[in-house]
């Protein structure tokens, strides 16, 4: 199965096991209103993602989602919140690879992104913490892991894929020299 759509079976595992407030037939009153994120959510969340998620020093933990090592850091003071995994050190990235990131960044990363710290390139997803919904963390962890998979490739978050961009004809140029390579071994 590839990836992408692995990740999305997974999220939506992940999706089902969250508590749902059903409606009762002829019940009336509307759902209650999307409250703040917090911290103790955030925890509950990953440890639903991964029951062996190691809360790190403060507001910190590190798991394992599709083989890969995933760390989220928040801060409730700054309400910021940032899901990261690590893909490889920075000296190895040439100048095509970057560019083609750029290029991802614009149409094909979605919500995650691809950026470099402290000498390596990461995946990340960094947003607001209060104004972040279950779904959206969930959803940006598997953003995360998918562009860090498809580094190299497809360099595909596995959501949505924005228009105007150059990931869709570069993707499809690529195929096309790869057919015609293949004439070659004739």
């Amino acid at each position: 199965m590839h990836f992408p759509k692995l990740c999305l079976y997974i999220l939506a595992a992940m999706l089902w096991l969250l508590p749902v407030h059903a409606k009762a037939e002829g019940d009336t009153v509307d759902p209650a209103p999307a409250s703040q994120m917090t911290i103790d959510r955030l925890a509950e969340l990953i440890g639903a993602v991964d029951a062996d998620a190691e809360r790190l020093g403060g507001d910190a933990w590190r798991f394992t989602v599709a083989e890969l090592p995933v760390t989220v850091v928040a801060d409730e003071a700054n309400d910021r919140m940032r899901v990261i995994v690590p893909i490889v050190e920075a000296d190895k990235l040439d100048r095509k690879i970057l560019v083609r990131m750029m290029q991802a960044n614009f149409d094909t990363a979605l919500d995650a992104r691809y950026s470099i710290a402290r000498g390596i390139l990461w995946s990340a997803f960094i947003h607001p913490l209060s104004a972040l919904s279950d779904d959206e963390f969930l959803s940006g962890i598997g953003q995360t892991v998918n562009l860090a998979r498809t580094f190299g490739t497809t360099f595909f978050s596995g959501a949505l894929t924005f228009g105007g961009g150059d990931s869709r004809g570069l993707l499809e140029r690529e195929l096309i020299e790869e057919l015609l390579k293949k004439k070659q071994d004739i």
